[in-house]
């Protein structure tokens, strides 16, 4: 199996609604009109609704009901309008990929990401750039699984698309992984490039060309993630920290729960339970 014919399938690539397309080119776009998108948003009324539920979820802690689109736009701020609805438009683009367990992956994936924002949040970079890369960083995996799933059927079996060691299995056997393929539909749908080379870089973030930080948050996101998900005892989170990772952006080990017994001074506070970290948010992914 080859990159490009994986990518090269029309009736197989995964489309997404127009509003979500006109997101994407917010992204690039210095003069996006808030009130179009909230139009457009208004317009689809079962998105509008997941919108409003999500605004209203214990995630965002709001002392008052949101009611409207344009609510939500102005007490959410539209970068985290954006994530959600796009958080939203990738799920059900792929709702129907065979051969994965979506709950557990979406699960995943949405645990990443608010991982990695926590984190990064606390480094003073983008924590909403990092948000979307760890909601995304995934869909290679899907898109794999939708466009060639007697290959992957192998693959599978030695190990889930979850492990740790999935991304260097897959570049054995194909001579890509999940986050090459990730990168190339973020580029058909015109994401900028940050985003497109992040993607790229999530699985091996010391092997890029070119550090990035952006990757390295949303690998720890990932580790963090996998670790719950997997339902890893002791001795296995300890042994899978990625610690190159941590030491090249800095950071103790202390933040993680496994780890915070180790460390008796902190120097960073202990991430909370991710269900607290993601309350609410799995409306998302529905």
């Amino acid at each position: 199996m080859e990159l490009k014919s994986l990518l090269d399938q029309p009736n197989k690539l995964p489309t997404i609604p127009k509003v979500a397309q006109e997101l994407i080119i917010s992204f690039s776009s210095e003069d996006v009109s808030v009130n179009e998108i909230a139009q457009q948003l208004s317009a689809d009324p079962a998105l509008s609704a997941k919108l409003l539920r999500l605004a209203n979820s214990a995630y965002f802690h709001l002392s008052r009901t949101i009611g409207t689109v344009d609510d939500a736009l102005r007490m959410l701020g539209f970068v985290m309008v954006r994530n959600l609805v796009l958080g939203n438009s990738m799920a059900a683009a792929f709702r129907n990929t065979k051969g994965m367990d979506l709950h557990q992956f979406w699960r995943y994936n949405l645990y990443t990401a608010c991982a990695a924002r926590w984190l990064a949040g606390r480094d003073g970079i983008n924590a909403d750039l990092v948000f979307t890369v760890g909601l995304m960083h995934g869909i290679g995996q899907l898109h794999m699984h939708a466009a060639a799933p007697a290959q992957m059927v192998p693959l599978d079996r030695q190990l889930t698309v979850l492990d740790a060691g999935r991304a260097g299995l897959e570049k054995q056997v194909f001579g890509f992984h999940f986050g090459d393929v990730a990168a190339e539909l973020a580029s058909i749908w015109k994401f900028p490039k940050p985003i497109i080379q992040a993607l790229r870089d999530v699985p091996e973030p010391m092997a890029a060309k070119e550090f990035s930080e952006v990757s390295a948050w949303v690998h720890l996101g990932a580790w963090r993630a996998r670790t719950e998900v997997l339902h890893m005892d002791e001795e296995q989170i300890l042994a899978s920290y990625p610690t190159e990772v941590g030491k090249r952006l800095g950071l103790a080990a202390d933040w993680a729960p496994a780890h915070a017994a180790q460390f008796p001074g902190q120097t960073i506070a202990t991430m909370p339970p991710l269900a607290e970290l993601t309350e609410g948010l799995e409306a998302m992914l529905e």
